[in-house]
C-alpha cells in the first residue's frame, strides 16, 4: 500500500487521468441524505442541522441517547419527504413497509443498533436520467436505475483529540432522518457520477426535504466501483464531490496496477471497504472482518401503512421537476442559455445566497411575463435574463440584501417598467445600473418599504436619455476626448481596425461624459466619423 500511495498521491490522480477501453470501470452508489424536518426520526428533539457547531449534545432527548426503558416515536413528517422523494424519482412505493435493527455497537451509537429498513423498504426501483443538453455527459441520454429507498436514523458524531488522546461523542446528530438511496451500478464514467451526485443533490433541494449539503454531512456519498467486473470495492469516508471523484481515480489506477501485474485474482477476489484519506485509499475491512448485523424486525415499531389516496396527493402536490423548468426556460418565449437557465432552477446551499431558488424562479416569470405585456415589437428575451441575473443579483450580493426585502420595494411589474425604459431607449444601460443600485441600497437601510416610484427619481436625478442630441455638441465631446488621448499606438489600432473592441473606451469615456444619458451608438457613429473608420 505504501508504494501505490506514493504512485498514485493526490497530485497524481489529478493530472493525465483518463479510463482505459481494457478496464472497464463500473460503478453503482449509496447515498444517505439527512432529511430537513422539524424534529427527528423518532423522538421530538429538534433537528438542528447546525447544533453540533454550537452545542454539543443540546439538541437530544431521552430516546436520542439510549436511555433505558424509552421508545421510539415515528416522525411522520419524515416518512412525507421519503414519499416525496420516491414519486419524484418514479420508484415504487410500498403501501406496507417496515423497520429493522442493525445490531453494533460504537460509542456514537448509543443503542447497540440503528434502526432502519433491510427487509421490506419504503419505495423499490426508479431512475434518474442523465442527458447529454441538460447534464454535460458524453452520452446522448443514460438512466441511472435506482434499486431501493430506505428511511433510517443517523448517527451521532465521534469527535477525536489526538492531542489529548481522547475521543468525545456529541449525539446532536443522533436519530436524525436519513434516506438512503442505493443506485444500481449503470455508472460506467466520472462524468456521469459527478452530474448524477449534481442532479440528485438538486432534486432533494428543490423538493424542500433536504439542505443537500456534502460539507456538513446532510449529503454523504460511498461508491461502489470494481473494473472489468472484479470484486466490488466500496469506497467510505466521501466528504465531497472533489474527494470522491479524486477516491475514484486513484482506486481506479490502482485496480488496473494490481490487474497488469497478475494478482488480480489474489487481491480482488474478495469484496472489501476501503477509506480515503485525502489522497489514497486504504484498506478497512474485507469480507473476512465484516460485521455480521444480525438484522431483526424492530419489535417496538409497527408497520408504515400507507393508503394509496397518500400516494396520489403527493404525486398531484409534487412541484414542476428541475429538467422540465430548464427545457422551458431554454425554448421560446425565454431563449435562455443552458447556463443561465440552471441559475434560475439549480439550487444552492442557501447560506451565502440573498434568495431562494423558487424566489428567483418566480420573480424572473414574473417579471418577464409583465415585460412582454408592455413590449409588442422587437422583444429582446436576453434583457430581462441579463438584467435579473446579472445586475440585480450582483447587486444583492454586493448589498447583502435578501430578495425577499428588495420585492417590497422592486416588484416585478417595477422592475418590468426598469426594463421597458431602457428597451425604449428613454433610459440608458448605464443610467439604468445607477438607479438599480440607487433603489436597493435604499431599500436596505429603510425600515418601511413602498413599492417605487421610478419616474419621479427619473426626472429627480435628470436621468432621462437625451432624445435629440445636437450632432455639433456631440462632435466637441468627442474631439476633446481624442484630442487628450495620449496613446498613438491605440488610435492606430482603432483606426486600422487591428484593436477594434478599443473603440468601446473612447465610447466609455463619452458615457461618463454625458452621465449616461447619451446612446452609445451616437458616440460610436460619431467616432467612426471624426476618425474616417470604414471598417
Amino acid at each position: 500500500m505504501i508504494r501505490l500511495a506514493r504512485n498514485y498521491g493526490s497530485k497524481a490522480v489529478k493530472q493525465d487521468f483518463h479510463l482505459l477501453p481494457d478496464f472497464k470501470l463500473k460503478c453503482g452508489l449509496e447515498i444517505h441524505t439527512q432529511l430537513s424536518t422539524q424534529n427527528k426520526l423518532f423522538s421530538h428533539s429538534t433537528n438542528d442541522p447546525f447544533a453540533s457547531a454550537n452545542v454539543p449534545n443540546f439538541h437530544t432527548s431521552f430516546f436520542d441517547v439510549a436511555l433505558p426503558g424509552t421508545q421510539p416515536n415515528l416522525n411522520l413528517e419524515a416518512v412525507l419527504f421519503a414519499v416525496k422523494l420516491a414519486v419524484a424519482l418514479k420508484s415504487e412505493v410500498n403501501l406496507s413497509s417496515q423497520f429493522d435493527r442493525k445490531h453494533y455497537f460504537y460509542g456514537d451509537q448509543p443503542l447497540g443498533y440503528q434502526i432502519t429498513q433491510h427487509y421490506n423498504p419504503l419505495a423499490k426501483g426508479g431512475s434518474i436520467e442523465l442527458t447529454k443538453a441538460l447534464d454535460g455527459i458524453d452520452q446522448e441520454h443514460i438512466k441511472i436505475d435506482i434499486m431501493q429507498l430506505q428511511i433510517e436514523q443517523d448517527t451521532g458524531k465521534s469527535i477525536y483529540r489526538e492531542s489529548e488522546h481522547v475521543s468525545l461523542i456529541d449525539l446532536n446528530r443522533s436519530n436524525v432522518p436519513l434516506i438512503e438511496m442505493v443506485t444500481l451500478p449503470n455508472f460506467t464514467d466520472l462524468k456521469q457520477i459527478r452530474s448524477f451526485i449534481k442532479k440528485y443533490q438538486n432534486l432533494v433541494r428543490h423538493l424542500g426535504i433536504s439542505t443537500g449539503d456534502l460539507e456538513t454531512g446532510a449529503m454523504r456519498v460511498d461508491v461502489n466501483m470494481s473494473i472489468n467486473d472484479y470484486c466490488r470495492v466500496e469506497l467510505k469516508n466521501l466528504p465531497n464531490t472533489s474527494s470522491i471523484m479524486n477516491a475514484v481515480k486513484f482506486e481506479y489506477k490502482r485496480q488496473v496496477d494490481i490487474i497488469r501485474r497478475g494478482d488480480a485474482d489474489e487481491l480482488l477476489s474478495t469484496p472489501e471497504t476501503r477509506g480515503w484519506t485525502g489522497s489514497s485509499t486504504v484498506k478497512l475491512r474485507s469480507k473476512e472482518t465484516t460485521i455480521d448485523y444480525r438484522y431483526m424486525p424492530d419489535p417496538e415499531i409497527p408497520l408504515i401503512e400507507l393508503s394509496p389516496d397518500v400516494v396520489a396527493g403527493v404525486k398531484t402536490s409534487l412541484p414542476v421537476l428541475p429538467d422540465e423548468i430548464l427545457r422551458r426556460l431554454m425554448s421560446k418565449p425565454y431563449f435562455l442559455s443552458l447556463k443561465d437557465a440552471k441559475i434560475l432552477t439549480v439550487n444552492g446551499n442557501g447560506r451565502d445566497q440573498q434568495y431562494t431558488q423558487s424566489e428567483l424562479l418566480t420573480f424572473y416569470l414574473d417579471t418577464f411575463e409583465e415585460y412582454l405585456a408592455h413590449v409588442k415589437e422587437d422583444i429582446n428575451p436576453k434583457l430581462p435574463t441579463n438584467w435579473i441575473i446579472h445586475e440585480l443579483l450582483g447587486n444583492l450580493n454586493r448589498l447583502q440584501f435578501p430578495l425577499s426585502k428588495a420585492l417590497q420595494t422592486l416588484t416585478p411589474s417595477k422592475f418590468a417598467e426598469l426594463l421597458v425604459l431602457i428597451h425604449e431607449g428613454t433610459l440608458s444601460k448605464a443610467s439604468g445600473k445607477l438607479l438599480l443600485f440607487h433603489i436597493l441600497e435604499g431599500a436596505k437601510g429603510s425600515i418601511d418599504l413602498l413599492p417605487v416610484d421610478l419616474s419621479a427619481l427619473i426626472d429627480n436625478f435628470e436621468l432621462n436619455a437625451i432624445q435629440d442630441v445636437d450632432p455639433e455638441e456631440l462632435k466637441k465631446i468627442c474631439s476633446d476626448i481624442l484630442s487628450q488621448l495620449n496613446d498613438p499606438k491605440l488610435l492606430e489600432g482603432i483606426i486600422t481596425g487591428k484593436k477594434k473592441n478599443s473603440l468601446k473606451f473612447l465610447v466609455g469615456q463619452g458615457m461618463r461624459l454625458s452621465q449616461g444619458r447619451v446612446k452609445p451608438q451616437l458616440f460610436e457613429q460619431t467616432f467612426k466619423k471624426l476618425l474616417k473608420i470604414t471598417w
